[in-house]
């Protein structure tokens, strides 16, 4: 057996489940104020599950941490690129009390600098461990971003030995790790991702010590699938958006469909999504957090304050909606009553839950490659493909059982010379203790 758990921020759900993913029973309990943890045991405890194989965590606490500027650490934020990434500087537009809660120093120091290997700009050493040894005593842990770090992430790597030779092991985040383009919006979502080690951290050595030692635990990410508990504590901000994620993933698994439009009705508002292929569709160019872009893989949303008007909700339907060819509705969430059209299903108040115990732990990997053959695309791809594979193992799949979501390649025109994205999304049932 299994168990879903999604922590809201006034009641937490559980779904406890059987064979071929049979929902056997739902309770809801309140949640327990600031305390995640708590929140999971108690609901866990009211289900009163046998011993499971696995427990899957919806975790909206980072995200909550990022919007009420709370249990973040200090983070010093160092950039690669020299002149090229000097046009808007490090955390330029961010809140101001975001920006106090954060930050410990910015600097840019010389690096990368070029498309071509050979036009490359050496790391400037000197600098990295000058920056740091400045940080000394402020910061709580590091993130490193390179301009160019979607095409090699080695200067990235370089720093990040040169920061912990400098402090010790503190926690350094590097945006190869997130893999988008964008240079501002890549920053920001590594600079959260260190903000949120202290949290993360916190919550999986709890986690693990609540639950029993022959549970596998696994939490929610914002794409729509799981990871482990010490992939957690590496790389936090995957958990953002992650309560709409497995909320849209619930309402497909408990109506059977893999495309529609999805309304969670809560007590404060209803937030409206899409699915597609079984999985949340993303926000175009990512989203914002806590009033900052993030180059982050999060849901799209539409948000409409309750009480509303229905031609308010219908309108944020409408927007959601792929083309022509209109999705059917499914409304789930406390309040669904209060929308009385579309699909109401069975088990629908629990929707977060059901779609975190049924979610498979994923992985993906982007890289930006110079292909001037484009008959060496083939094998450009399969390499981002088997790291795609890696990454979902390394988060907790079964390595027997990984398979590709999707593989992509598009051509990037704007930049001179044949660069090519390549994308690769993979997933798998969680490996078992």
């Amino acid at each position: 057996m299994k168990a879903g758990v999604d922590v809201g921020p006034t009641n937490t759900d559980a779904a406890l489940l059987g064979h071929a993913d049979a929902i056997l029973s739902t309770v809801k309990v309140a949640s327990v104020p600031g305390d995640p943890v708590a929140s999971v045991t108690a609901a866990l405890g009211r289900l009163g599950a046998p011993p499971l194989a696995q427990v899957a965590v919806g975790l909206r606490g980072a995200a909550s941490a990022v919007d009420d500027r709370r249990g973040l650490y200090k983070v010093a934020v160092l950039r690669i690129g020299g002149h090229e990434a000097q046009a808007v500087r490090p955390l330029f537009g961010w809140p101001e009390d975001l920006l106090r809660a954060v930050c410990a120093g910015t600097a840019i120091v010389d690096g990368g600098g070029g498309l071509d290997r050979e036009d490359w700009t050496p790391l400037d050493t000197v600098a990295v461990a000058r920056f740091a040894a400045g940080v000394a005593g402020r910061a709580q842990a590091v993130a490193i971003t390179g301009l160019f770090s979607p095409l090699d992430a080695e200067q990235e790597l370089e720093a990040a030995d040169i920061v912990r030779a400098e402090l010790g092991e503190l926690p350094v985040a590097l945006s190869a790790d997130l893999g988008s383009l964008g240079l501002i919006e890549r920053e920001n979502a590594t600079v959260l991702d260190a903000a949120l080690s202290g949290f993360a951290t916190d919550v999986a050595a709890r986690l693990a010590a609540a639950l029993s030692p022959v549970t596998a635990v696994h939490v929610t990410r914002g794409d729509g699938t799981l990871m482990s508990l010490e992939h957690l504590a590496r790389h936090p901000g995957l958990s953002l958006g992650s309560g709409p994620a497995s909320m849209l993933r619930g309402a497909g698994v408990l109506t059977g469909l893999e495309d529609a439009v999805v309304a969670d009705v809560g007590a404060r508002r209803v937030r409206v999504g899409a699915l597609a292929g079984g999985f949340p569709e993303e926000a175009p160019g990512g989203a914002r957090i806590g009033g900052v872009p993030v180059g982050l893989r999060i849901p799209e949303l539409i948000r409409v304050p309750r009480p509303f008007e229905p031609a308010e909700l219908a309108e944020a339907v409408d927007r959601m909606q792929p083309g022509a060819d209109r999705l059917p509705l499914v409304v789930v969430g406390g309040g669904e009553r209060a929308v009385p059209g579309g699909l109401h299903p069975a088990h629908g108040t629990a929707a977060g839950a059901i779609g975190a115990a049924t979610s498979p732990v994923g992985g993906q990997y982007e890289r930006v490659v110079r292909l001037p053959d484009r008959s060496d695309l083939p094998a450009a791809l399969e390499a981002v493909i088997e790291e795609a594979r890696a990454s979902a193992v390394r988060a907790g799949a079964d390595p027997r059982h990984v398979r590709i979501l999707e593989a992509a390649d598009t051509p990037l025109a704007y930049l001179p010379g044949p660069f090519v994205r390549l994308r690769a999304r993979a997933a798998g049932p969680p490996a078992q203790l």
